[in-house]
């Protein structure tokens, strides 16, 4: 099927045709008219031309028409023969440097996608275009309208959960697990135990654990004092007196208590300056001796090791998938909607609300923009050269023809024009010497 001009139509979908010009019907009837305005006037000046040749004779005054006539058709010809030789051959004629568009078409596509990329990818162009944008306002504004962030929460939750239920739970709960793992054995747990130890030490912290320690034992003793008497009965010889055992244990919890009161009463005391050696040499331990750093690593290994370690693994993604699935079947006015709604808005009136913040979110998206702009910009030219190359020639040139062949049109009827004045002015001069 052709388009009344001998080119070939192709279907839309078709990757060697160009794609469709928006209103193309409409140009395409403008272009008609203007070609015809054109070739109309080239037209009136063949006619005047031939009119004012022939009575020129009979009226010598028809000299001016005659050479201003001659002149239009001249320039409007080889206007013609200009706008027409980008697109095609001239009568089918197959003259050398005509259908340029067709014929060069390749190397069209090498130049407009080394000039997009040059003139519009450029890193100072796309910056100063984002910093005009003012984006993170926009994006902050956006999201405080609750329409917006509720329709954004909806979105979300409703392409999560597709992922979801593509992804294979074996194969994500392995990934969790590998992470995990792998994370958890590339980091030293004993210095940073040590760390830890360090912390809790600073300040006497750790005394208030001690005093609990203490408080724990005061209560335990005096919970406990059949088990102490019948352990003391069982130690003791056959021959003790009962009294004797009695006393014993008499004088064992009552000292018991007494020093625990003693030293929980007492910040000076020595026990808890043993407990602070203790505390402190633990510590160091953990940060420097190889034997602790190493029992601690075993011990890592041997949890990290453990069964239960992949059902953690398991049991966060199938929290995670239940939560996704839950979120994305409820309706509109729910309490998480409500609640992601409601943090959307929250987050787009803080970023409105706070200039510096909004600075930073505008930096954000610069960078990530020109990272983007910087790592793809020759794939979009060579993206386009590669489309370019492969489109059909003739297709390319008869839309390309319909998107600019109108304007082109002027330069037939301004040369028919111009040519018109030019040679009346040149017959006016020979007269006049």
């Amino acid at each position: 099927m052709t388009d009344g001009t001998g080119v070939i139509l192709r279907p839309e979908h078709d990757p060697t045709v160009p794609p469709p010009i928006a209103d193309e019907a409409e140009k395409q009837r403008q272009l008609v008219v203007m070609q015809r305005r054109a070739t109309g006037m080239l037209g009136v000046a063949a006619v005047l031309f031939v009119v004012a040749r022939w009575l020129e004779p009979r009226y010598p005054w028809l000299g001016y028409v005659r050479a201003a006539a001659e002149a239009s058709m001249v320039g409007g010809v080889a206007d013609w023969f200009a706008v027409t030789a980008l697109f095609r051959h001239p009568l089918g004629l197959k003259i050398p440097h005509t259908a340029i568009v067709p014929a060069r078409k390749d190397r069209i596509g090498r130049s407009l996608g080394t000039f997009v990329q040059r003139n519009f990818l450029a890193r100072e162009v796309v910056a100063a275009k984002l910093a005009s944008a003012r984006v993170g306002a926009r994006v902050a504004t956006w999201l405080s309208d609750p329409a917006h962030a509720r329709t954004m929460g909806r979105q979300v939750a409703a392409s999560l959960h597709g992922a979801a239920q593509v992804l294979r739970d074996e194969d994500v709960q392995d990934f969790i697990e590998r992470s995990l793992v792998s994370r958890a054995q590339k980091v030293q747990v004993a210095p940073i135990l040590g760390r830890g130890v360090e912390l809790l030490t600073a300040d006497g912290r750790h005394q208030e654990l001690f005093d609990d320690a203490l408080r724990l034992a005061v209560r335990f003793v005096g919970e406990n004092e059949g088990m102490i008497r019948d352990r003391i009965a069982a130690e003791a010889p056959w021959w003790m007196p009962g009294a004797v055992e009695d006393r014993i244990h008499e004088k064992v919890v009552a000292a018991l208590e007494r020093t625990l009161v003693e030293i929980a009463a007492n910040p000076n005391h020595t026990v808890r300056a043993r407990f602070d050696e203790a505390v402190r040499r633990f510590a160091e331990k953990l940060r420097t001796s190889p034997d602790t750093i190493a029992r601690t690593e075993a011990i890592k290994e041997e949890v990290l090791t453990h069964p239960a370690v992949r059902e953690y693994a398991a049991s966060i993604w199938s929290d995670v998938k239940s939560k996704l699935a839950r979120y994305a079947e409820e309706g509109e006015g729910t309490s998480t909607l409500l609640a992601v709604e409601r943090g959307l808005v929250s987050l787009g009136n803080a970023i409105l609300g706070d200039p510096e913040l909004m600075a930073k979110v505008d930096g954000w998206i610069t960078d990530a923009v020109l990272f983007a702009v910087e790592q793809y910009r020759s794939e979009v030219a060579q993206l386009i050269e590669t489309t370019v190359a492969g489109w059909d020639p003739a297709a390319t040139s008869r839309r390309i023809e319909i998107q600019i062949g109108k304007d082109l049109q002027y330069i037939r009827i301004n040369g028919t024009v111009v040519g018109g004045l030019v040679g009346l002015l040149l017959y006016t001069i020979q007269r006049l010497l």
